[in-house]
């Protein structure tokens, strides 16, 4: 066991905490039981580790482990936890809850024998909590965790801090922030580049890599995640390959089920199923006309990749500048806001504005009759009245 504190505090000294990502203080730390979730890639890793090192340095009461070390190969979770509760720890740290057998319910049991212990762990965006055997539900808090946005991004390469605004301060206020923003930075400078290569924490490591490693993630998702974590086949796997690269070469792609389960060479309803996942493990963002309503077996009005550099990683040969556009729009409003299909317009936002996409010089005419309905327009710096620029709203986290 001292392998792994030895292990956990050689991991600190490398931890660079020079830009801290602002899902740090949306993190509840301080809760007995607390999930943060999210694609591979991240930086989930990364945030638990730049918390450590800004709080519990030199702390003995604090320690990091990721679950998925040799060393649980032949030790349990629960040993590990009576051993450091008794030397006087109170904060554990657990990374990749996922890779363990049988995690979600030894950590109720550590919730409930070990009432002085906090306890934060780490695990993939497929993880679950309510439908776990253990119902960590009424215990635990769970965050997802997104990839940088651009206004992150900025922050990560240039050094300067940004704001965050809602999406009522974009839709009334747009003028006034773009000044506020272009005093510091000429946004569409940089915009290209975030599109490319800034939505994983990675792209700062080995540029001429990035996309490579983008791949080698899709892969582990769906050659890892999907079997151990929804109990996909490894049969399939192959073939929701070839659905993915299907959807990269195509969006924004309006589905037709029955050519796409043909061409992929699955059956409509497993076909369904797999789209539910993949979009679950944040490879492709489903559009449709009634999110409300939706059911595992409904068919999505459009369907994009989940993020521009997985576009750019997947198929850099067949990329259009309208379905860039769309898909970074689409990954940054989904976050925290509603996003569905609407006949008049390109989207519907939170069920009640109609947003349509275009270049700089996109006209209002398609939207015109309609009531809170705004223009995203890119190349532009500036907007007037309800015309936005594009790049404004990589600043809503």
């Amino acid at each position: 066991m001292d392998l792994l504190f030895e292990k956990y505090r050689n991991r600190l000294l490398v931890t660079d905490t020079t830009f801290i990502r602002s899902s740090m203080d949306a993190i509840h730390w301080e809760y007995r039981l607390y999930g943060i979730k999210g694609a591979r890639g991240v930086g989930k890793t990364t945030i638990m580790l730049q918390y450590l090192k800004e709080n519990h340095l030199n702390d003995e009461t604090a320690l990091y482990v990721s679950l998925d070390n040799l060393w649980f190969a032949k030790n349990s979770l629960t040993s590990l936890t009576d051993h450091f509760v008794k030397r006087g720890g109170k904060h554990l740290f657990l990374d990749e809850v996922h890779k363990y057998p049988g995690w979600a319910q030894e950590i109720k049991n550590l919730y409930d024998d070990y009432p002085g212990l906090h306890i934060v762990f780490t695990g993939s965006s497929l993880l679950e909590i309510l439908n776990s055997r253990a119902d960590l539900s009424r215990r635990a808090i769970v965050y997802e965790m997104q990839g940088l946005s651009f206004r992150e991004f900025l922050g990560m390469t240039t050094g300067k801090n940004f704001s965050i605004y809602s999406i009522d301060d974009i839709l009334n206020n747009h003028i006034e922030i773009s000044g506020d923003i272009l005093g510091k930075i000429k946004p569409l400078q940089h915009f290209e580049k975030y599109l490319q290569y800034g939505y994983y924490p990675f792209f700062n490591e080995v540029k001429a890599l990035y996309h490579q490693r983008i791949e080698e993630l899709v892969n582990m998702i769906l050659e890892i995640e999907l079997p151990n974590l929804r109990g996909v086949e490894n049969s399939h796997i192959p073939k929701i390959r070839k659905l993915i690269r299907i959807i990269a070469e195509s969006v924004p792609f309006i589905p037709n089920i029955s050519k796409l389960s043909e061409r992929a060479g699955i059956s409509r309803v497993t076909l369904l199923s797999y789209l539910v996942y993949l979009q679950e493990a944040r490879l492709i963002n489903s559009i449709y006309r009634d999110a409300e309503g939706i059911t595992r077996l409904q068919k999505p009005d459009k369907i994009y990749m989940e993020n521009t550099n997985i576009m750019y990683a997947l198929s850099p040969g067949t990329l259009q500048k309208g379905t860039l556009r769309e898909t970074f729009l689409i990954n940054q409003l989904k976050y925290n806001n509603k996003v569905e299909y609407v006949e008049q317009g390109d989207l519907l936002l939170d069920e009640r504005y109609t947003l349509e996409i275009g270049g700089k010089n996109k006209k209002n005419k398609q939207i015109s009759s309609l009531p809170d309905a705004y223009i995203v327009a890119d190349n532009i710096e500036f907007g007037t009245h309800n015309r936005i620029p594009l790049w404004l709203f990589g600043f809503l986290y």
